[in-house]
């Protein structure tokens, strides 16, 4: 990890963890996952193929010379090369400097490459959460939250769900082993709403919360940890392409 980070008491944490808070899990997108679905770097190749592929052939159709014919399709290909490169180098940094943190009150994303900011996301604010998961075995794990709470999309870009940009949710991209870490994260919901309930009941409330504000006898859905993940495995959603 850049030394741009030695100043972190814990890593990928601004500072040291409450009493009673631990991490459960920690790790980094993989940079490959990134560059395939975060910039796109297969598609913008398939562009500058096809643009290559007409050039060819409207430069064989002119029967050019050599020289001509090399001339016609260099800058193309410069261009192209540039483009694909400079994608793949923000993937890799994207995912060098990104880390993302799962403790058993909040999930914490280190992210950012010139300017590094820690999004805190307590699971008190998880509406609910979901899994995209690859052939790979990487995947995505948006989480939703609740109320009108949200953060700017173009800060947390790409760490979010594309396309909601009027209330972003923050999304665990591209994370190795994405099974296990969506298991573990479902888990650690529905401890934290079990401690939810105990805290309500002793303090004499009427109605129990849970981390996704709605009572005991509503439906459990969100409730119980990550929506579209459930702990059969026979409800997981099949990987994709």
């Amino acid at each position: 990890m850049s030394d741009d980070h030695d100043f972190e008491p814990v890593r990928g944490l601004p500072q040291q963890l409450p009493a009673g808070e631990h991490v459960l899990w920690q790790g980094e997108p993989s940079w490959k996952g990134l560059a395939l679905r975060a910039f796109h770097v297969r598609k913008v190749a398939i562009y500058f193929g096809i643009l290559l592929a007409w050039r060819i052939i409207t430069a064989l159709s002119a029967d050019l010379a050599p020289l001509a014919f090399l001339k016609a399709l260099v800058p193309l290909c410069v261009v192209g090369g540039a483009a694909i490169l400079a994608l793949l180098g923000l993937a890799f940094w994207t995912g060098r400097t990104s880390i993302y943190t799962i403790t058993n009150r909040r999930i914490a994303l280190r992210i950012g490459i010139a300017l590094s900011i820690t999004v805190n996301v307590p699971f008190r604010k998880i509406d609910s959460a979901s899994l995209r998961l690859y052939k790979d075995g990487t995947g995505d794990l948006p989480v939703r939250l609740l109320g009108s709470d949200h953060i700017a999309y173009v800060p947390l870009w790409p760490h979010v769900r594309p396309w909601r940009f009027a209330k972003p949710d923050p999304m665990l991209r591209a994370v190795p082993d994405a099974e296990r870490v969506a298991r573990l994260l479902s888990a650690a919901l529905e401890a934290s709403r079990a401690s939810s309930d105990v805290t309500a009941s002793s303090s004499g409330r009427v109605t129990a919360l849970t981390p996704n504000g709605a009572s005991n006898g509503a439906s459990n859905g969100a409730a119980n940890g990550l929506a579209a993940v459930s702990s059969n495995a026979a409800a997981w959603p099949k990987a994709v392409a």
